[in-house]
C-alpha cells in the first residue's frame, strides 16, 4: 500500500500540529520523539510542528482548550483534529489525524 492509497485528501496537503507538553517529563520527549517519527514517515516535507511547553506558557492552553498533556492538535488541514497521549499508537495517531480510514487494515 502506498502512501496516496491512504492519505485523506491532496498528497501536497500541508499540516500544521500544535503539540502541547508539560516540561521535558519522560511522557513529553516521548511524544516529541513519537511525532517527530510519524511526521517524518507519512508527512515527509508537508508539515509544521510547533511544541508548547505549558510549564513555561500555561495561558497558551486556553486557546485550544488543552485539558491534558500531551496533546496533539492538527490546526490544518480543516477540521481541527486533537489527540491526547504520547502519541505511541502510530495507527491511532494516523486516523486521528485523518491520514488513514477506520476502517482500512494495516499492510
Amino acid at each position: 500500500m502506498s502512501q496516496s492509497d491512504w492519505i485523506d485528501g491532496p498528497a501536497d496537503e500541508e499540516f500544521n500540529l500544535r503539540l502541547y507538553v508539560a516540561g521535558l517529563s519522560p511522557k513529553s520527549i516521548r511524544a516529541i520523539e513519537n511525532l517527530r517519527q510519524i511526521c517524518e514517515t507519512h508527512l515527509a516535507g508537508r508539515y509544521r510542528v510547533e511544541v508548547i511547553d505549558l510549564l513555561v506558557n500555561p495561558k497558551l492552553a486556553r486557546g485550544d482548550e488543552i485539558i491534558a498533556v500531551p496533546t496533539l492538535v492538527r490546526t490544518l488541514p480543516q477540521p481541527i483534529r486533537t489527540i491526547i497521549g504520547d502519541l505511541s499508537d502510530a495507527d491511532r495517531v494516523l486516523v486521528g489525524l485523518q491520514l488513514r480510514p477506520e476502517n482500512r487494515p494495516v499492510q
